[in-house]
C-alpha cells in the first residue's frame, strides 16, 4: 500500500508541477518579450544610425529585387540576377568606407577572374577534349593556390582580402562551368553586369542616405580616447593621492577611474576604420589625400600613455600606501604634474576635434615638464636617506616614475599632433593667452625629459 500511494503521490507531484510551469509561462513569456523590446530599444538609442543602415539595407535590397519583379528586365538577365541581390547582402556595410571598400573588392575580382577565366578556357578548349579538363583544374589549381597563399601577406589581408575571395570563386565558376556550357561568354557578361549594379547600388544609397563615413569615427575616437586619459589625469582622486595618503584617508573606492581601459583595446577598431576611411571620398573638412595613417600614430602613442595610466592605477589602489612625510615633500609636483599632463589631453583633443593649429597644449605639456624635473631632482636628493625603511619608500618613488613617464608620453602625443596638424593643414587660430601662459610658455624651453 505505501508503494502505491507513493507512486500516487509522485504521479500527482509531476502533474502539478507541470500545471505550474504552463500557469506561469505567459509571465516568462511576457517578460521575455519585455526585456527583448527594452533591449531593441537600447541598441537603438546607443547609436540611431544603426536603425537608419538597416532601412538603407531593405531599400537596396527592394530595388535590386525589380530585376525579378520587371519582366522586361528578368528577360534579358534571367536567374543571374540573383548576383545582384547578393551582392547587396554581403556588400552592403555600415560606413560609407566599408561598402566602397567591398564593392570595389568585388567588382574588380569579378572583372579580373571573368577575363582571365575566359581566357583559361580558350587555351584549355584549344588543347582537345581529352586535354581540356586536365588543362581547366591545373588553371584552377595553380590560381586557387596563388591567390590563398597572397591572402597571407598582411597588407594585402586588410584592403584586398575581399577581393582575393571573389576572385577565387569567379575564376573557378567561370572556367570550370564553361566545360559543360557553351555559353560561357554570356555567363561571364551577365555576372559582371549584375555584380555592378548590386555594388553601385549599395554605395550610391550609403553616400546619398544619411551616410555613415568612417573617417569622422575614426577622427572622433581618437579624441574621444585622448579626453578618457585626461579625465583620468584632472580627477581629484588622483590629484589629491598623496594628500589623502597624508592625512591618512586612502582607502577611497576609485573603481570609477576605469574609463582609460577601453583605450587599452582600441587598436583594431583604430586599423579597421583607417582602412575603410582610405576607401572614402572627400567629405566635411577630411580633403582628398587626408593623412589618415597619422591617425594610427597618435593612437598607438595614446595607447602608451594608457598602459602607463594603467600601471599607476593599480598603484593607486594599491593597500601600501606612501609615508605622511614622503607625501608633503612631492605632493605639489605631483599635483601639477597630473593636472597639466590632463589639461595638455584635453586641449590636444579639443583642437584635433575642430581641426585647428595646437598652440594652447604648449603651456600645459610646459608647466608638466618644469614640475617633472623638480620631481626628478627631489628623487635624487637625500630625501630618502632620512627613512631607513625601504617598504616606505617604494611605493612614492614608484607612482613618481610613473607620472614622469606619463608626461613624456604626453609631449609625444602633443608632438604627433603637431605633426598630423602640419600635414592635414589644419586652420591657424590665433588663441587669447593669458600673461601667466605667455611666461610659461617664454620662461622654459621644451626639452625631451631624459
Amino acid at each position: 500500500m505505501k508503494i502505491v500511494s507513493l507512486a500516487r503521490h509522485e504521479k500527482a507531484s509531476l502533474s502539478t508541477r507541470v500545471w505550474w510551469w504552463f500557469e506561469a509561462l505567459p509571465k516568462r513569456l511576457t517578460a521575455k518579450v519585455i526585456e527583448t523590446a527594452s533591449n531593441t530599444k537600447k541598441l537603438a538609442q546607443d547609436d540611431p544610425r544603426r536603425v537608419t543602415h538597416s532601412l538603407k539595407v531593405g531599400l537596396a535590397l527592394s530595388l535590386v529585387s525589380l530585376f525579378y519583379y520587371y519582366q522586361p528586365l528578368y528577360d534579358y538577365f534571367g536567374d543571374a540576377a540573383m548576383w545582384a541581390i547578393m551582392t547587396v547582402v554581403v556588400v552592403f556595410e555600415f560606413s560609407v568606407g566599408a561598402t566602397i571598400g567591398k564593392g570595389l573588392n568585388r567588382a574588380l575580382a569579378t572583372l579580373l577572374a571573368g577575363a582571365l577565366g575566359l581566357g583559361a578556357h580558350h587555351l584549355a578548349n584549344l588543347s582537345g577534349h581529352i586535354g581540356e579538363p586536365i588543362l581547366l583544374g591545373l588553371f584552377v589549381f595553380i590560381q586557387a593556390a596563388t591567390s590563398t597563399f597572397v591572402r597571407f601577406f598582411p597588407k594585402i589581408k586588410a584592403r584586398y582580402d575581399y577581393g582575393l575571395l571573389i576572385f577565387i570563386l569567379t575564376f573557378s565558376l567561370i572556367s570550370v562551368s564553361g566545360f559543360r556550357d557553351a555559353k560561357i561568354l554570356d555567363l561571364a557578361h551577365k555576372r559582371l553586369s549584375t555584380v555592378l549594379i548590386g555594388g553601385s547600388s549599395c554605395v550610391i544609397i550609403s553616400i546619398l542616405v544619411r551616410p555613415v563615413w568612417a573617417g569622422e569615427d575614426l577622427h572622433n575616437l581618437i579624441t574621444l580616447n585622448m579626453e578618457k586619459l585626461a579625465n583620468f589625469l584632472e580627477h581629484p582622486s588622483v590629484i589629491e593621492y598623496f594628500k589623502k595618503s597624508e592625512n591618512g584617508d586612502s582607502n577611497d573606492d576609485k573603481s570609477f577611474l576605469q574609463g582609460y581601459k577601453s583605450v587599452l583595446n582600441s587598436k583594431s577598431n583604430e586599423e579597421s576604420l583607417a582602412n575603410f576611411a582610405r576607401w572614402e571620398p572627400c567629405h566635411g573638412q577630411f580633403h582628398f589625400r587626408h593623412p589618415w595613417k597619422h591617425y594610427l600614430t597618435i593612437g598607438t602613442r595614446t595607447r602608451e600613455c594608457a598602459y602607463r595610466i594603467d600601471a599607476l592605477s593599480g598603484h593607486l589602489n594599491s593597500d601600501i600606501q606612501a609615508k605622511p612625510e614622503i607625501c608633503s615633500k612631492i605632493q605639489e609636483a605631483w599635483t601639477t604634474m597630473s593636472l597639466e599632463s590632463g589639461k595638455c589631453l584635453r586641449e590636444l583633443a579639443c583642437e584635433v576635434r575642430a581641426m585647428t593649429h595646437p598652440s594652447s597644449a604648449k603651456p600645459h605639456i610646459s608647466k608638466a615638464k618644469i614640475a617633472a624635473k623638480k620631481l626628478k631632482l627631489l628623487l635624487k636628493s637625500s630625501l630618502w636617506e632620512q627613512d631607513a625603511d625601504l617598504l616606505a619608500v617604494i611605493p612614492s618613488v614608484t607612482v613618481a616614475s610613473l607620472l614622469i613617464d606619463i608626461v613624456n608620453c604626453t609631449e609625444k602625443i602633443a608632438d604627433s599632433v603637431l605633426e598630423f596638424a602640419s600635414l592635414a593643414n589644419f586652420k591657424s587660430v590665433d588663441p587669447t593667452v593669458s600673461p601667466e601662459k605667455s611666461l610659461v610658455g617664454q620662461g622654459e624651453p621644451d626639452k625631451p625629459l631624459t
